[in-house]
């Protein structure tokens, strides 16, 4: 699935990139997918809606293509939507013609719940293995015992780094146990041996020239601020989601720590200087980073291994630094199936195929992760999906450990009105990154635009 906040889930730059992009609202569904199957023989048809690049497009058709083939007499019509995807789904709202089967940003999906729009799944949870043997943490609950759907992928956030870049200047490669993960101290010393400027200086170094810096250590875009800030202790609210919390000592230290690692170390790259314009939105890709040696290491998503794969960067991956304990974050969309869906038992036999890792090569080839426990416990499993031309050798432990022992959701899947949150958190979090003014002022003049906000959290699968 770098990036600004969180698609509803996670609102990332990549997010804002596909949401940017211009899509008619109001276009046929047969003009978003084709056919899968055979519609002269196919007794039903159902209808699947998601997003993504043109290798998850190829990946999900290739799924849905296996379906048919093993479930005769269905056909499927694959809806593809590139860009614009929420007005996509408020279109079809309008028409009463939500696809079968379809991703769904999670703000979206507890908005269509509470409407009435989606399946409860509650009660058909134990019908299905594969949807009664998911990780913890992979439902996505409105109510009491009112479950919209569970996510068909993991995604955590990791340090990614170039070898070659860290061989050549002699520095140890990041901690790949969430035991060792380095500090920020630690992080800030070695990032500081791996920044050059035009000249070779260090920015510890005297004459070292900020404005001349053909390679950053480190790149930590602001987007990925929240699994930090919980490592130090703080919240973007209290445990009731009544109350904003971001602007406390634990919460401004990191977003000010972030920022310093732009203005004060001089370390990392600001939005500007990696090509994306104030905002960053445009910037170079992870992967091209890396591999253009701009950045010798980087904090991204999972999802980056996709990318990573196919390039000629001889790459690693390694947990984030921690401050009080090490955490990570869980970035999950959910899938969901229509409420009037006409064909339920059908659907469902889609929901669990399109998530299950010996049907999808999304997993094998690095976008996603399981989400079933096996696919993490049992080894017979795990090598139907952990692939060793695409995975690390360090892999188990500083993704696949490292997501089931310290890894916490995303705060926009679970905090309620967060689209109208993220539209007065974005544009602070983006000033802290800009460096123009200290984090504690903005966080403490953002209390008064989020406060009125804040409706409290939807309820974990144990409420």
């Amino acid at each position: 699935m770098g990036r600004i906040g969180l698609r509803d889930g996670r609102l990332t730059r990549r997010d804002l990139l596909w949401l940017s992009a211009s899509l008619t609202a109001g276009a046929a569904l047969s003009a978003c997918g084709g056919d899968v199957g055979d519609r002269g023989t196919s007794s039903t048809e159902l209808q699947y809606m998601y997003w993504g690049s043109a290798f998850e497009k190829r990946g999900i058709e290739s799924m849905l293509t296996k379906f048919s083939q093993s479930h005769k007499g269905i056909g499927v019509n694959p809806i593809h939507v590139p860009g614009d995807y929420e007005t996509k789904v408020n279109t079809l709202v309008a028409s009463n013609d939500l696809p079968d089967v379809a991703y769904m940003g999670a703000a979206t999906a507890y908005r269509l719940a509470e409407q009435g729009k989606l399946l409860n799944l509650h009660d058909h949870i134990n019908k299905y293995p594969l949807l009664k043997e998911r990780s913890p943490g992979s439902y996505f609950y409105w109510g009491k015992d009112k479950n919209l759907g569970t996510h068909a992928s993991n995604q955590i956030i990791l340090l990614w780094y170039n070898k070659a870049i860290l061989s050549e200047a002699g520095i140890e490669k990041p901690p790949a146990e969430a035991s060792k993960a380095w500090s920020l101290e630690q992080l800030v010393d070695i990032a500081d041996q791996l920044t050059l400027d035009d000249e070779g200086r260090h920015p510890s170094e005297s004459g070292f020239r900020r404005e001349r810096v053909r390679q950053f250590g480190l790149s930590v875009p602001i987007t990925h601020w929240y699994p930090l800030v919980l490592s130090n202790g703080g919240d973007i609210v209290d445990k009731t989601g009544m109350k904003y919390t971001l602007n406390s000592p634990e919460a401004v230290k990191v977003l000010q720590d972030i920022q310093d690692l732009i203005y004060k170390h001089r370390v990392a790259p600001s939005p500007a200087q990696l090509g994306g314009g104030d905002t960053g939105s445009n910037a170079p890709t992870t992967t091209v980073q890396l591999q253009t040696k701009r950045v010798a290491m980087a904090v991204d998503g999972h999802w980056t291994l996709l990318d990573m794969a196919q390039s000629d960067v001889d790459y690693g991956i390694g947990v984030l630094p921690s401050y009080q304990e090490p955490i990570t974050q869980q970035n999950r969309t959910p899938r969901i199936i229509a409420a009037n869906t006409e064909n339920l038992d059908e659907a469902f036999e889609l929901y669990v195929f399109a998530m299950n890792p010996e049907y999808v090569d999304l997993y094998s080839k690095g976008l996603w992760m399981p989400v079933d426990e096996k696919y993490f416990t049992d080894p017979a499993s795990i090598a139907k999906w952990v692939n060793d031309d695409v995975h690390p050798p360090e892999f188990k432990t500083a993704a696949i450990d490292y997501l089931r022992n310290n890894s916490v959701p995303g705060f926009a899947e679970r905090l309620k009105n967060v689209t109208a949150i993220n539209e007065v958190l974005v544009p602070a979090l983006q000033e802290i990154e800009t460096g123009k003014r200290p984090a504690k002022v903005i966080l403490d003049e953002l209390e008064g635009k989020m406060q009125p906000r804040l409706q409290g959290w939807y309820p974990t699968t144990e409420s």
